[in-house]
């Protein structure tokens, strides 16, 4: 049994490398680096749909979720995206994710949408900013400097 204290960490830690994954996906349809677009190993050309724009989603919301900032938006962006590449490009071909390769979008919109349920964790700015918040709104958590 793991002790209630390891849930925002691990939690956190399970947003980073979700986020960083698939903010690598994203450098690399886009620029077409770490072996560039998984379908022509070069990049995406600009503005093509849907490609682009889901390299681009990849990417800003992979560093968003990585950081853990605007975390719940972004990661339930990131999960509509994969939904979007599981049902519309994968599941044409096959019913079953093993048969028609969309294992890794199914993945990704899973883990995005747990993500974006159960929220960022402890390690994250937006944990940061929410007790920034806290200390300007309730005056008597303010450090008191001296006059």
């Amino acid at each position: 049994m793991v002790p209630a204290r390891l849930n925002g960490p691990v939690l956190a830690l399970f947003r980073m490398v979700t986020g960083v994954l698939f903010l690598c996906h994203g450098v690399a349809s886009l620029f077409g680096v770490l072996g560039g677009n998984p379908m022509t190993g070069k990049a995406v050309p600009f503005a093509q749909w849907p490609g682009w724009w889901a390299a681009l989603i990849q990417l800003v919301c992979g560093a968003l979720v990585l950081v853990g900032l605007f975390t719940r938006p972004a990661a339930l962006l990131a999960s509509g995206s994969m939904a979007y590449a599981y049902f519309v490009v994968h599941q044409p071909d096959h019913p079953l994710p093993l048969h028609n390769g969309g294992e890794l979008a199914a993945l990704f919109c899973w883990s995005f949408l747990l993500v974006a349920v159960l929220g960022p964790g402890s390690w994250a700015l937006d944990a940061l900013l929410r007790k920034r918040r806290a200390i300007v709104a309730d005056p008597a958590t303010r450090p008191s400097v001296p006059a």
